[in-house]
């Protein structure tokens, strides 16, 4: 009646969630830098332009988090702003910024930016859903390629 139209927007996510790719503001804000979220190989630092000299200083240093990707066997999908402790469940090593269950992969997957010591791929963790903890293992992205 008002001349709106489906946009796709879930399938978009869910599409780009697989695909591993950043969203701005899920994975990618003003409080974020390429390096964090793994797009450094991106930045083009021989060439002049705003913001130049903070991302060179920024790419010289050693990021202390990293965007991964989770993946789940539960029922119960890690969404935005959920937290990412440890394998045990006793310290907080990040936040959740996306999370779905893949149709195409058929379980949970979800990005988060981790404490870089723990951001290697196989290594067990827990997200805090609505109180209770859900495991997840650190995955390679992309979460799907096309072969």
């Amino acid at each position: 009646a008002h001349g709106g139209v489906p946009a796709g927007l879930a399938c978009r996510d869910t599409l780009r969630l697989e695909a591993g790719m950043a969203l701005y503001g899920h994975e990618l804000t003003l409080d974020t830098n390429p390096y964090d979220a793994g797009l450094g190989k991106v930045v083009r630092l021989n060439k002049n332009f705003v913001g130049r000299d903070a991302l060179q200083e920024l790419s010289e240093k050693t990021p202390q988090r990293r965007l991964v990707g989770l993946a789940g066997t539960g029922r119960r999908a890690a969404r935005a702003d959920y937290t990412v402790h440890d394998g045990a469940g006793d310290l907080p090593i990040g936040t959740v910024t996306s999370g779905a269950l893949s149709p195409t992969l058929g379980h949970l997957i979800a990005l988060a930016f981790v404490d870089v010591t723990h951001s290697e791929p196989g290594t067990a963790v827990t997200v805090d859903i609505r109180g209770k903890l859900e495991h997840f293992t650190i995955t390679p992205l992309p979460f799907y390629r096309r072969s």
